[in-house]
């Protein structure tokens, strides 16, 4: 068995200034990190588990692997909050996926409300527990499902990357089988699209995932696109070769700004990311794109009674 195509795409939505999430898509490891936090803390946060999952990627295998690349991405992240005040109580979520050619399984860690799911046989399934406070509220049994989606407190987590200084992992094995499609995606994308409309954008391309994760962002921001939405697709295919080189759905990078001159690796860090396509790639997480279209509606009003004054005046 052998990983086929693959595609990660990340987009700020429509009611958010900047995206806070990132993925990984680079064989065998694929990951989504939602952050949270004041000010920058999110992104920087999402970031800093990112960067620690892909140095460990290439180097470990299995459950007891996933989970010990997540707990060093804990350690990170914690670590920093205490070095610098700025980023105090930051955290994210992380959904990570190992494959394991070899033995044909994916090993799934989990930490927060991103998700994981499987597309197989036409059938969709959500593979990862939301750690969330109406997820236990359900499983307990005082909301239904329907209820849950609707509760103010849907976004309360319950667990997250970096806010203490050990972190409990959710981790399973699946086997895989050819024709299994991997999904992996920020809670951006299952609270404007149930699971139904989910697995009807991936049926209808045609199980591609670069044309699925384009199609699922769009559908979430119809939808309203009430947060950062960020989707990771992988498959699984017959055969023994190499696996593939990831295919980047990510939307094209704006011009580069110029680089500045950080006085500390600290202050380098909380910078404006680089814009460049390698680093969008992999950690998504930066300014969206809303501020710079509201800066041009804002202007093109102004030119406009200009214009109209001028207009009247003559």
């Amino acid at each position: 068995m052998r990983i086929g195509r693959a595609a990660g795409v990340t987009d700020t939505g429509r009611r958010r200034l900047r995206n806070e999430d990132a993925f990984i898509c680079e064989p065998p490891l694929f990951a989504v990190a939602d952050g949270m936090g004041g000010a920058r803390a999110g992104e920087v946060a999402a970031r800093l588990a990112a960067a620690a999952l892909e140095e460990a990627g290439t180097q470990t295998r299995g459950e007891q692997g996933v989970t010990a690349m997540i707990v060093e991405a804990n350690r990170r992240i914690w670590e920093r909050a205490l070095a610098d005040p700025a980023t105090a109580g930051m955290g994210t979520t992380v959904t990570a996926a190992l494959v394991d050619t070899d033995s044909g399984t994916v090993a799934i860690g989990h930490v927060g409300d991103s998700r994981a799911y499987l597309l197989r046989d036409g059938a969709l399934e959500q593979l990862t527990t939301d750690h969330s406070l109406v997820a236990e509220l359900v499983s307990s049994g005082v909301l239904t499902p329907e209820e849950a989606e609707r509760h103010p407190q849907r976004s309360a987590i319950t667990r997250a990357l970096g806010t203490e200084p050990t972190v409990e992992v959710e981790v399973l094995t699946i086997a895989g089988q050819p024709g299994d499609l991997f999904l992996l995606c920020s809670d951006g994308l299952p609270t404007m699209l149930s699971d139904g409309k989910v697995a009807a954008a991936l049926e209808a391309a045609e199980r591609d995932p670069a044309t699925a994760g384009e199609a699922l962002v769009v559908a979430a921001n119809a939808q309203g696109g009430e947060d950062n939405i960020t989707v990771v697709l992988f498959e699984l295919a017959e055969g023994e070769s190499p696996a593939v080189e990831p295919m980047p759905a990510e939307r094209p990078p704006p011009e580069p700004e110029p680089e500045l001159a950080p006085d500390s690796e600290l202050e380098a860090e909380m910078l404006e990311p680089e814009a460049s396509e390698a680093s969008l790639s992999r950690h998504g997480a930066g300014p969206g794109g809303r501020a710079a279209a509201l800066v041009f509606i804002l202007a093109s009003l102004v030119i406009g009674a200009l214009v109209l004054y001028w207009g009247i005046t003559r």
